[in-house]
């Protein structure tokens, strides 16, 4: 039976600078993003933070149902979060505007109160939900859902811009990182943490400096390079297959989202799969970068690239 995998965090508008100075916008969010990319290889996935009762927020809402993510809050009356997001070089960078938006329009015990009546699963968060002071809203719901069972997923995924006090912002992550099983951090969220320059070539030195006493699962990814996962003692490392860049956005989102799903659906042996559960989730992430936007393969499109290869 596979676990369940529920998500905490932000689903929003990227709205993306167009040549002509316009705006498009676009479904996004990194918690969002990832909750698709878990579903649509297979993840039994459940969406924590409430969506917008507006139209971008049943826009989000829609697309999460037609991807296999159920939401499990109720709607709510606030605004949906917007990015602005301008792409350089296929390299996006964000401009957030989060201020009485939906998706924190929650109340940690009534998730845990939900959580409470299920099967423990997994608890996935990260990225701007750590950023301060929604932290300690997060904080409470993953003490709590640790005290249930839960197993918890930490996608770091810095936002330093959003941040008034990044030591404190930094701090915070690495709080919520403490208490984490399973932790994905990437190379710039590294280096912006303090832990000096981060490479493929010293990712098991790295993982030995950053790992916390619950961390069993961990993987540092390190964009064209490749990426690193270590399980429970057993690690592994590739390079990124080569692909034909449209633009990056998502890519970890992929990347994180292909492991839950693999974790999931085949809960045992995780350790022993290290190197083919990387594999899988560098090709989610190539295939998605070969699309523009936040796109993740279904698991019959990797089944079939596989196949093919």
């Amino acid at each position: 039976m596979s676990t369940p995998i529920l998500i905490l965090g932000e689903a929003l508008m990227d709205c993306i600078t167009q040549a002509d100075g316009s705006l498009l916008p676009l479904m996004g969010g990194s918690p969002f993003n990832l909750a698709r990319a878990t579903a649509l290889q297979g993840g039994q996935v459940g969406y924590l933070s409430p969506f917008s009762s507006d139209s971008f927020g049943q826009q989000l809402k829609a697309r999460s149902i037609a991807d296999a993510v159920e939401p499990m809050s109720p709607d709510s009356a606030r605004p949906t979060s917007l990015a602005v997001v301008t792409v350089r070089a296929g390299q996006p960078s964000y401009g957030f505007y989060r201020e009485g938006i939906a998706d924190r329009d929650y109340q940690p015990a009534a998730l845990l109160d939900l959580m409470a009546k299920m099967q423990p699963g997994v608890l996935h968060t990260g990225s701007l939900m750590l950023v301060p002071p929604e932290n300690a809203k997060v904080m409470q719901v993953i003490e709590g859902a640790r005290a249930l069972g839960w197993t918890i997923s930490i996608d770091v995924n810095l936002r330093p811009r959003v941040a008034d006090d990044l030591a404190g912002y930094c701090a915070a992550v690495m709080q919520a990182v403490e208490l984490a099983d399973w932790v994905k951090a990437s190379d710039e969220d590294l280096e912006i943490l303090g832990f000096g320059h981060a490479s493929l070539a010293t990712a098991d030195e790295l993982r030995q400096r950053f790992a916390r006493g619950a961390n069993r699962h961990i993987a540092f990814t390190f964009g064209a390079a490749g990426a690193y996962l270590w399980i429970d003692g057993q690690s592994s490392m590739a390079a990124a297959p080569r692909i034909e860049l449209v633009d990056t956005v998502g890519a970890g989102d992929t990347f994180w989202g292909s492991c839950l799903a693999d974790w999931g659906t085949q809960p045992e042996g995780a350790g022993e799969r290290a190197a083919a559960t990387l594999q899988r989730a560098m090709q989610a992430a190539a295939i998605n970068c070969s699309r523009k936007g936040c796109q993740p393969p279904r698991l019959e499109e990797l089944m079939q690239d596989e196949t093919t290869k």
